[in-house]
């Protein structure tokens, strides 16, 4: 086994590696249990600071 075999084999590993890590990424993104949090997440900004949901606060 030479260098250049090595070398193109760990590239493929790293295909291989990389598109393992797209897809869980992908799938714990997509899980329906966590729809709830980035709904909850997605609306910090138009929360006043009591934690609900309002209006403007101007102040």
């Amino acid at each position: 086994m030479d260098l250049q075999t090595i070398s193109e084999l760990a590239r493929q590993a790293w295909v291989v590696w990389l598109v393992l890590l797209f897809s869980s990424i992908v799938f714990w993104a997509f899980r329906p249990s966590n729809k709830k949090r980035f709904e909850d997440d997605a609306m910090i900004i138009f929360k006043n600071g009591n934690g609900e949901n309002g209006g403007q606060s101007h102040g």
